[in-house]
């Protein structure tokens, strides 16, 4: 997006309230994360762990509408989706929490809901959810110390679950035996 020059600038300060006002509501008619942004940061009703909860069932939502010849193949597809979702709620509220909690919740669901589809030929739904976890173990230690503590053996336990599948001997990269923190 280009940065508002001075002379856009100008004329937006001419602009009366009421014309603003038409202007930012047509905006956020077209932009649907504009619109979940400004909701955000206006909204007194709206805080985190609304945005949290909205996503949370979007993410789920996805999963479960997954479908097709190779439901492996449907669910990263899908899985790819949720991500994307996990990513616009943290451009939404910026904060890093958030998006591990939802990673974290992605995770549970899928070893709760779908990890029969583990099994198979197709193993891009294993591949996927490992990279996941993966991308979750990088955002943990960038929290505050005290939450490493919170996430570390719900972590470990699904990081244990995913190492029980011979898949996890495939892939090009080791998976680490638990989350590992800086000292």
């Amino acid at each position: 997006m280009p940065a508002p020059s001075a002379d856009f600038k100008r004329a937006l300060k001419q602009l009366s309230d009421k014309e603003k006002e038409d202007l930012l509501l047509k905006a956020v008619r077209r932009d649907a994360e504009l619109y979940d942004l400004l909701r955000y940061d206006i909204l007194p009703d709206v805080d985190l762990r609304t945005v949290q909860d909205e996503h949370a069932e979007r993410i789920a939502a996805l999963l479960e509408k997954a479908n097709g010849r190779v439901m492996n193949r449907a669910l990263s597809r899908n899985l790819g989706k949720a991500a994307k979702e996990i990513a616009r709620a943290k451009r939404i509220t910026k904060d890093k929490r958030l998006e591990v909690e939802l990673n974290m919740y992605t995770l549970r669901l899928i070893l709760d809901e779908y990890s029969q589809y583990f099994e198979g030929f197709v193993y891009a739904f294993y591949v996927a959810t490992v990279r996941l976890l993966l991308r979750t173990a990088k955002l943990i230690p960038k929290l505050h110390e005290d939450l490493w503590l919170e996430y570390k053996p719900e972590f470990d336990e699904i990081l244990t679950t995913l190492r029980k599948h011979e898949k996890h001997r495939q892939l090009r990269y080791p998976l680490p035996t638990e989350l590992e923190l800086p000292h």
